[in-house]
């Protein structure tokens, strides 16, 4: 029968529970307003049918000994008188709520009728000999005070039902906290809290229990309630009621006048509500049952077990997550179910380790996205991440800093659990709830189950931020190849450009002389859809290669023409080529081919600014890895390479042309003779240099499957 604090607080939570009536809750904004009289009241009344039914049936009733038969709310608030309307709507409200509670219709609820009005009716006496303003509001408070057992009988009626019958005292009261961890005043409190009145209600529900001496400088509403329970309830108590009785600045003579005029009242009410009081006192009022104990390390043995289990799950929740925020906000929601925290954040360490920031998810985004912690200046939250350690903080504290401080407004709780998100050796930052100062102890209880949920979390966490910086570095991945491939594309569309305008300053030469420019324009069509493959290809990191046959010597000669024709090719450099009568054919498409030879020769005029020879010959067929070749050799007889340059030839890097054939040309070359399967290399020496390029010939398809699949490795020497 013994129910965990968290497993009853827990099912408080997910109870049904009802609701304040709407009327009830207009009625006490109603009672609070100075300037609202009859009118006001009535049109209030007006719009709850039940309630208007109420009215109408207590006026015509016996006890007002009415001749004719009032058939008109107006006439009936008259008759009845403003104070006795207040009592019938606050009551029907009440007792109708009371009626909601799970469990109510199958227990015999007379002698908790009785001691409710029976604590209303003392409590608005009270009021009135104090000279407290709000009459009304003690006399609901006096209603309410004992709210927690409904709720308690609703939530576990296997464990409370025998003491939802005894005595209502300090004994009671232990063996609730014994058995449940939480007594009727707490849970009572706890539910008009979730009603959101603005009144000190709540705060009388909860100390109608409390040692008179921490109540002197309390609320009035709380102190009245505190008499008024003992009065009822505890009429042969004269020393606590003597010491009640001074706190209200009463005197005891006042008191036993006011008790004479209660059961009257209490009787009159009960008649107008249509509740059945008879027999309410003979009614036993056993003392409180305590169920036997429990073996302590059976117990502990059983909570670790349930705990286990609970972890586990958790943790499967948290692995079905996609994608980090939706992980957070199922860490922050299952962590207020589990631990009855009224709200949760995450604080997160930032990449550089130096502070801990807001996560925005849940219900303070705004603020928690720009909330920031150094770690390094320390304050009692950065401790708990950097050493590790869980951490319970109340408001009260002399060491809070800034900005705990800020976290207690943000979350709007007098408590704070700090419970650090640990994986491995690693802190990734730190869970915070939010809780009233009572539940502390309880979760000081519970250190080890929020250790190993934290466990559970940033295992989940550390696997859900690794896998963003791998998508963060598959992207930046992404992001740098199109980068290269936009360099790329720049360096080659300058060639064709080039070729064009070069060709547009000969096309207008020509014009002016009149002669025929078909030549020129077919090569200029040629150019610009050149360009446009160029561009075209940008979109395609990996592009693949175009297949085809190739005649080697028509693409030279077509390169060399495009040079001869424009300011490319200057006059003091010589260009000799050198192909031989066999057959020129390589598997090859045949802008890719020109695009190799454009690049090649264009740095090898760079390299002979003095002027010079290039010579692009074909050295006939080469037998490699069993794999037949065409070679062609493109060369200069330049200054050379230097061992620096020629280490690093094909590597793609920023062109600044500082050195004969440093640039991402070359690399641009590597990349699509790799592309063709072939193979480029280049000799370098004070002589000159040469570039040798293997392109694979065509072969039949049976000997093709047969052979192995070409290299693609670049040779330097």
């Amino acid at each position: 029968m013994h129910q965990s604090d968290q497993d009853i607080r827990n099912r408080l939570l997910i109870a049904r529970l009802p609701a304040m009536p709407q009327i009830l809750i207009k009625l006490i904004a109603h009672l609070q307003a100075d300037d609202a009289g009859m009118p006001e009241l009535a049109a209030l009344i007006a719009k709850d049918a039940g309630m208007t039914s109420k009215i109408l049936g207590v006026a015509n009733s016996s006890a007002y000994h009415r001749q004719g038969k009032v058939v008109s709310l107006e006439q009936s608030l008259v008759s009845l008188g403003t104070d006795m309307i207040k009592t019938l709507v606050i009551s029907e409200s009440v007792f109708q709520t009371f009626n909601s509670f799970p469990h109510s219709g199958s227990t015999d609820l007379r002698a908790f009728w009785k001691s409710s009005l029976s604590a209303a009716v003392m409590a608005r006496a009270l009021a009135k000999a104090m000279g407290y303003p709000h009459a009304e509001e003690a006399y609901l408070a006096g209603l309410l005070h004992n709210v927690g057992r409904l709720a308690l009988l609703a939530t576990a009626p296997k464990e409370y039902a025998f003491n939802f019958t005894a005595r209502d005292d300090a004994a009671l009261c232990a063996v609730e906290q014994r058995t449940l961890q939480i007594t009727h005043a707490e849970a009572g409190a706890w539910l008009i809290e979730r009603w959101h009145l603005d009144s000190f209600l709540a705060d009388s529900v909860l100390y109608h229990h409390e040692p008179l001496a921490r109540l002197e400088a309390s609320h009035p509403l709380i102190r009245i309630v505190r008499l008024a329970h003992l009065l009822c309830c505890h009429a042969d108590d004269a020393e606590s009621i003597t010491q009640a009785a001074s706190l209200c600045a009463l005197d005891v003579e006042v008191l036993q006048d006011l008790a004479g005029s209660v059961a009257r009242q209490v009787a009159q009410a009960a008649q107008h509500l249509g509740i059945d009081l008879a027999g309410a006192d003979d009614i036993a009022t056993p003392p409180a049952y305590a169920p036997p104990s429990v073996d302590p390390v059976q117990q502990r043995l059983s909570d670790e077990v349930r705990n286990m289990v609970l972890v586990s799950e958790v943790g499967q929740t948290f692995s079905r997550q996609q994608g980090e925020s939706s992980l957070l906000e199922a860490i922050t929601r299952s962590a207020r179910i589990l631990f009855d925290f009224d709200t949760a954040v995450i604080l997160l360490q930032n990449p550089t380790g130096h502070a801990l920031v807001g996560v925005a998810t849940g219900e303070h985004q705004q603020r928690l996205a720009g909330f920031s912690i150094p770690l390094a200046k320390g304050g009692l939250l950065a401790a708990s991440a950097l050493e590790c350690q869980l951490a319970f903080l109340k408001r009260d504290m002399p060491a809070l800093g800034i900005v705990e401080e800020q976290l207690f407004r943000i979350l709007g709780t007098d408590s704070l659990v700090c419970v650090p998100l640990v994986a491995g050796q690693r802190s990734l930052g730190v869970l915070i709830g939010g809780v009233a100062a009572w539940q502390i102890p309880a979760c000081q209880k519970r250190e080890g189950f929020l250790r190993a949920y934290a466990n559970q979390a940033a295992t989940a966490l550390e696997t859900a931020i690794s896998a963003r910086g791998l998508a963060r570095r598959q992207l930046d991945h992404v992001a740098e190849e199109y980068r290269a491939a936009s360099r790329r594309v720049v360096h080659e569309v300058n060639n064709p450009l080039s070729i064009i305008k070069n060709y547009l300053s000969v096309l207008d030469h020509k014009l002016e002389k009149q002669e025929p420019v078909t030549g020129e324009m077919s090569i200029l069509n040629e150019e610009i859809d050149r360009v446009g493959q160029l561009i075209g290809g940008l979109a395609d990191l990996q592009p693949v290669a175009a297949s085809g046959v190739t005649d080697c010597a028509r693409v030279v000669d077509d390169v060399l023409r495009l040079f001869r024709a424009t300011d490319f090719l200057p006059p003091k450099i010589e260009v000799v080529t050198r192909m031989q009568d066999a057959p020129c054919e390589v598997e090859a498409d045949a802008d890719m081919l020109k695009q190799i030879l454009l690049n090649l020769l264009k740095n090898a005029v760079e390299a002979l600014p003095d002027g010079g020879r290039i010579e692009v010959a074909n050295r006939g067929h080469v037998n490699r890895d069993r794999r037949l070749y065409l070679e062609l050799c493109v060369s200069d007889n330049g200054a050379g390479l230097a061992p620096e340059v020629l280490a690093n030839l094909f590597s793609p890097v920023r062109s600044s042309k500082e050195g004969a054939h440093h640039g991402l040309g070359l690399s641009i070359v590597h990349d699509l003779v790799t592309r063709l399967h072939g193979v480029i290399g280049c000799r370098s020496s004070k002589s000159g240099t040469s570039f040798e390029i293997l392109l694979p010939i065509p072969l039949p398809a049976s000997a093709a499957a047969a052979l192995p699949a070409p290299g693609n490795t670049a040779l330097s020497s």
